[in-house]
Order: C-alpha cells, then structure tokens, then sequence
C-alpha cells in the first residue's frame, strides 16, 4: 500500500508576520466545522473560520439532513420509540463496527439527548412525526425514521429496536435546511467568517500547532491560533492517487458523495504534525433500494446464484456487500406480485417464465438460480426465511413470470465516500494545538454504517473539539 505523503508544516521562524490572530481558527465549515465554531465561540473564545468555497454548508449541505440521535429523546418518545444509551450503543457497536472507538461510543450516545437539545436551542426544528419508509429522509417534515436497519436481522437481535434518524423540520432533503439554520448560528455567536480560502499548511511552535498558512485571492497569509486549529475540511473521496492506494473500490462507484474540496488535504496536513491516521480502507456504499419498502419482497442473489443477505436490511449494508463481498455482481428478482418500481426507477432487465431460462440470460451456474427459488419458496409458504431471516411481512413465495432487475455496480447506482481519517480522541485532539472532527477523521463508522451517524458524529464530536480547542 502507498503511503500518504505527509504536508510538512512550517516552522513559526518562517513567519515573517501575522496577517490575522484568532484564539480558535476553525478549517472548513461543514456540520462539524460550524458546530466547533459556535461552541468555541460560546465557551468565551474569538474564532475565526475558513472556508475553502464560496459559501459554507459543504458535503453537509448536499446530504439527506439525518442526524442520528437517541437515547430517548424527545421526539424518539413522542412517536412511540424506547430507547437509552446503553440500548443505542448496543446497535452502534454491531452496525458499526468492528473496532469503535468505545471512548467515543459512550460519550456519543450518553449524551445524545443533549446534543438533541442543543441542536435545537441553536435553530434546528424537529416534528414529533414518524415517518414508515426506511433509510432515507422523509419526502415530508416528519422528524423521525429508522435509517439503519435497527429493525432487521441480524440488529434486531443487538438491541431493542428504535427509530433514531432525525430528520429536520424540511420536506425532503434537508442538509441545506440543516446547513443553513447552523450558519445563522455560526454568524449569532459572532464568529468570523474568510471564504474562498485555501488552507496549505499548518504552523508549528516546538511541535505545537500555532497557526495555519492559506491563499487569499492568491495572495499567502498566515493566521495565528492562539489556543488552536481545529481541521473539519472532510475527506479523501476527491483525491484520486489517496484512493487508488487505501480504497479502490470506490473508484468503480459512479456516484461519489462529496465535494471537490473532499481531497484529504487536512489529513496530509496533521500528518505532518504527527498525528496519527486508521481506516483508509474503509469505505460507505449505497444503493437506493426503498422506498417503497415492498421491494425487499424480492430476493437478492449474486454471480453464482445464491443468496446472501436478507434484502429487507439498511440499504447501505446492501450496497456495502454488493460491492466488496460480492464483487458487484448482483441481481434482484421478482415474480409479478413482488415487484415495484422504486425511488431510483428500477425496472427489469430480464423476463423470463422459468428459472433455467434467466441462469442462461444472465450468465449464471446451471441449476443454481432454480435451486435457490426452491428452497426459498419453500419456506415462504411457511412465511418464513430460515436462512437470512427476513421479516415475515417481506417473505412471499416468487411465481413466474420472473422480472430480474440488474443490480451490478457497473448497471446501477452507487454513492460512496470514504470513512478513514485522523485518530481522534472524544475531544478531537490530533496532536498538540491541533483537533479535528467531522469526516476529516475516524468517526463511529468504521466497520459498517448508518444513515445520519456523519452528521451526527460531526456536529456532536465537532462541538467538542470546538469546545477543547477554546478551552486548551
């Protein structure tokens, strides 16, 4: 595996003056980074916050607005929903992992209730709705759905299911509602904002970070931090040569979720400063598979015709196991009664009345796709899914005629981002002088993913490195 190349930091001797001084300089004004800012600015600090475009919002403004909370928080209990930390860690640790961070685990979900309220105090509105669709963002302002697969196999036996993606008070997508209310907040706390700047390299004291070095109009400055930087400038989904080397199955993805911006540079930065980096090899991968929930009446099988996973699970464990368990290999089938044309407009590629007919048309092993309806009818009549343990609900016996819908990554829609970043601690301290959060580092997701865990690993754990950074 090629190594990062590390951008080595200046030595404060190489400034000749300070164009500009703030107490905090925050980098890159996403969910996390205007999250650090308000809650630097608020525990007493001047803050000053640079921002690569022309506007701030980033990948964070693109985004669903799912933030994922639980714990018990208001809405959680308004719909109908139990839930407790330990009940939230319990999922998280499964659906996340291998490999959380425990430290992060407890603090996240021990104070997610909190991070509910102060989302709210600073002008993110949440209705008390559920919505029943799954693993995206409601079409209307309802604040509430399972986005995770909470209540599928194999989590439904983790913990106690709950809803716990909160979606905004916006119809439809909300990240720029989301974005859009916490830059009011951003400007009420009375941080500075710098847009249209590029940030290159950090500045160091003794091994201290005091600083950072970025173009203006093409023009170079630097800019003191007298207590510290923090880096929310996002990932590497953008850096090409970062990918090829840590992540390239992302690369036969057509769908990248992000920014231009997304190009690792703050990674390489705080390398350069010592910090530490893991996860470069994990990655997030979509498919928009509901709504309609009916689809998952179907049943998913691979190059070799077999089953592999319980279809009615997060789309995005789906797409995670069609592209690196299954080599992207993938197709969907139904019988007449079973298929509905979805959120991204799936249609059939092949029909046929027999079994043996598709194994020929799409290219699979003899004998196998047949075998595969026969054991699965089989307990389908029984309402049951012995071998993947669908929902009864979701397990219909398939009848011919079958429509096969194509699947595979190089057919289909794939979004994808990266996950790997900076070793945080809770605090988001990278090295001295210097924090970080959001997608910039190793967040939650680190081994599986949740729909609404960046945005809300991003503004909780950017608050605290907001917050740390001010208070250092």
């Amino acid at each position: 595996m090629i190594p990062i190349d590390p951008i080595e930091p200046i030595d404060v001797d190489e400034v000749a003056a300070w164009h500009d001084t703030a107490d905090v300089v925050v980098v890159g004004l996403g969910c996390a980074g205007a999250c650090a800012a308000i809650e630097a600015a608020e525990a007493g600090a001047s803050v000053l916050a640079l921002e690569a475009a022309a506007m701030g919002g980033g990948t964070s403004a693109l985004s669903g607005g799912l933030i994922y909370l639980g714990g018990g928080t208001p809405v959680q209990e308004a719909c109908g929903f139990e839930d407790s930390p330990e009940n939230m860690a319990a999922f998280l640790r499964a659906a996340c992992g291998p490999g959380v961070d425990e430290a992060k685990l407890a603090a996240y979900c021990a104070g997610s209730v909190g991070h509910f309220h102060w989302l709210v105090d600073h002008g993110v509105p949440f209705e008390a709705r559920y919505h029943p669709e799954h693993d995206r963002e409601p079409p209307d302002t309802s604040g509430l759905v399972f986005s995770g697969g909470e209540d599928a196999w194999p989590w439904n036996e983790v913990a106690t299911p709950a809803a716990r993606g909160h979606h905004p008070a916006h119809a439809d997508a909300a990240g720029g509602f989301l974005m859009a209310r916490l830059l009011e907040a951003v400007a009420a706390a009375g941080v500075r904002r710098q847009h249209d700047t590029e940030v290159d390299r950090l500045v160091v004291d003794g091994g201290r970070v005091v600083g950072v070095e970025c173009r203006i109009a093409g023009e170079r400055r630097h800019v003191r931090a007298a207590r510290g930087v923090v880096l929310a400038a996002g990932g590497f989904t953008f850096n090409r040569p970062m990918v090829e080397a840590h992540c390239a199955p992302l690369l036969r993805c057509n769908v990248p979720i992000g920014t231009p911006h997304d190009d690792g540079r703050a990674i390489r930065m705080a390398m350069g400063a010592g910090a530490e980096v893991a996860n470069l090899d994990r990655i997030e991968v979509g498919i928009p598979f509901a709504p309609p929930r009916s689809i998952v009446r179907g049943i998913v099988v691979n190059g070799a015709g077999k089953r592999f996973i319980n279809e009615d699970t997060y789309a995005g464990r789906l797409g995670h196991a069609f592209l690196t368990e299954q080599d992207g290999r993938v197709f969907m089938v139904h019988s007449d009664d079973t298929f509905a044309v979805n959120i991204a407009g799936y249609k059939p590629r092949w029909v046929a009345e027999t079994a043996a007919e598709l194994e020929v048309e799409i290219g699979l092993p003899p004998g196998r796709l047949q075998a595969t309806l026969d054991a699965y009818n089989a307990a389908a009549e029984r309402g049951e899914d012995p071998a993947f343990h669908k929902a009864p609900e979701f397990v219909i016996p398939l009848r011919p005629p079958y429509g096969v819908v194509d699947l595979s990554v190089d057919r289909s829609w794939y979004a994808s981002f990266t996950l790997g970043g900076l070793v945080t601690d809770p605090d988001g301290v990278a090295a001295p002088g210097l924090h970080a959060a959001g997608r910039t580092t190793v967040g939650l997701a680190v081994g599986g993913y949740v729909s609404g865990i960046s945005l809300g690993d991003g503004t909780y754990f950017g608050r605290r490195a907001g917050r740390a950074a001010a208070t250092s």
